[in-house]
């Protein structure tokens, strides 16, 4: 059938079968199909949906397009976590080391900033020589001699999701549900996992700002990864204010070493961090409950062996030997590192965090169009928490800039997005529900 049908029957909300679905991904794959195409084939999922086989069907052809990752000289669990997507999200970062030094292996395949959220792989990216593309040969070696590996997407995996992301990220079809499943998956299968915890997040920063399309995300890769036989639990969590303190792809990284170190540790980004490493352990068998397997998880920080693992993997994917001695000796930095306070004091008591993220792409530390480069020494560090008292002497962020008119423009941001008022709040639960089948 030509790719063009193949396009018009989901356009006027036809059923694809499994055929007209893997003819599409070849396409993508061998190129015959066109970013247009891409585009107009996404839209119409977008707008008229996928049933439970289409999105099934979908994922698995964007997994076989390319290699299958099998993990059978390794002894031991091979694991993994994904997040939908949030503002200021490092969990990644910690993750993965602090589970290889809990005993599991996490080859984590990651992408790069999606829509107004930052990514994984432009975080790595900013550290002086670090490969986030590397051969197949020293991503399996690394996750082999150190326990975990961060990188994209590489040589032959997954390349049908590669593509189609590129152009969602571009085109408005970011949210769909059918579509992030089958790209979250198909990465993920694709890696031969044997377990998975999903972070969804939920609110006005993520792509799923209400509990029912979060719920409904979750339902959907829970159910479609467990039928590809891989164990997948979800976690629903709050993204209604920036997670950690600081938003920016280096700033993150020196955040995420600081964790990694004991030092100026975000408490809901502690709590979520610790959340999901002990839904793996246990998923793993590692460890029989959270509970133990939180213990756990603290002596490998306290201990250092975490922080050795993250310095290890710098290391062995080109990155420097003493990254985690001084971050800053390698990390990119802003010309212009400024405060910015409230005009009026009081309490934080809530935040546009989609606009926050859309914000850092305005100081060029994300991207409107695939191709384009990015600032990633800018965004903003020391950000504001809900409940904190801001004024004159406390601010609302400080800003990473390299020029005065992105600083100004950060500044104009920040005051719009930023909520005060005169009566603190307390923090809502970071945890909101956990979905295992």
């Amino acid at each position: 059938m030509l790719v063009s049908e193949i396009i018009r029957k989901k356009r006027d909300a036809q059923t694809l079968t499994a055929q007209d679905i893997q003819e599409f991904v070849n396409g993508v794959t061998d190129k015959s199909v066109g970013d247009a195409q891409i585009a107009a084939m996404t839209m119409a999922i977008f707008l008229n949906g996928m049933t439970k086989e289409e999105t099934a069907a979908l994922t698995l052809a964007m997994r076989d397009s390319g290699d299958v990752m099998c993990w059978d000289d390794i002894d031991g669990v091979v694991v993994d976590k994904h997040s939908s997507g949030g503002v200021g999200d490092k969990v990644s970062l910690m993750l993965a080391p602090m589970i290889a030094a809990c005993g599991g292996y996490v080859p984590m395949i990651s992408g790069r900033g999606l829509g107004h959220t930052g990514g994984t792989l432009d975080k790595f990216d900013s550290i002086a020589g670090y490969q986030t593309a590397p051969s197949n040969e020293l991503f399996r070696k690394t996750v082999k001699e150190v326990g975990c590996a961060i990188i994209g997407q590489t040589g032959n995996l997954a390349p049908a999701d590669k593509r189609i992301y590129a152009v969602r990220d571009v085109c408005a079809t970011v949210e769909s549900i059918d579509l992030i499943t089958a790209s979250i998956l198909s990465k993920k299968l694709a890696a031969g996992l044997d377990c998975l915890v999903m972070d969804l997040k939920c609110g006005n920063g993520a792509f799923m700002a209400s509990l029912e399309s979060a719920e409904a995300l979750a339902k959907s890769i829970v159910r479609v990864a467990d039928a590809a036989g891989t164990k997948t639990k979800a976690v629903i969590t709050d993204m209604n204010q920036v997670l950690g303190y600081n938003v920016g792809n280096a700033l993150e990284v020196a955040e995420a070493v600081d964790y990694l170190q004991g030092k100026n540790v975000n408490p809901r980004l502690h709590k979520i961090n610790m959340e999901l490493c002990a839904e793996l352990l246990v998923s793993a068998k590692i460890t029989q409950s959270c509970d133990e397997a939180k213990v756990k998880l603290q002596k490998v920080l306290d201990s250092g062996e975490a922080l050795e693992k993250f310095a290890k993997m710098v290391a062995s994917l080109g990155g420097p030997t003493d990254f985690c001695d001084d971050v800053w000796k390698y990390l990119p930095k802003s010309k212009i590192v400024r405060p910015v306070y409230a005009k009026n004091s009081g309490y934080v008591i809530g935040m546009d965090t989609r606009g926050i993220g859309l914000s850092v792409i305005e100081l060029h530390g994300g991207r409107t169009l695939p191709e384009q480069k990015i600032d990633y020494a800018n965004g903003y560090s020391d950000f504001c928490q809900v409940g904190d008292w801001v004024d004159n002497q406390h601010p609302l962020a400080v800003v990473h800039a390299n020029s005065e008119d992105e600083f100004d423009v950060a500044e104009q941001n920040l005051q719009k997005l930023v909520i005060i008022g005169e009566k603190q709040l307390v923090q809502a639960n970071c945890i909101i529900k956990k979905i295992n089948q």
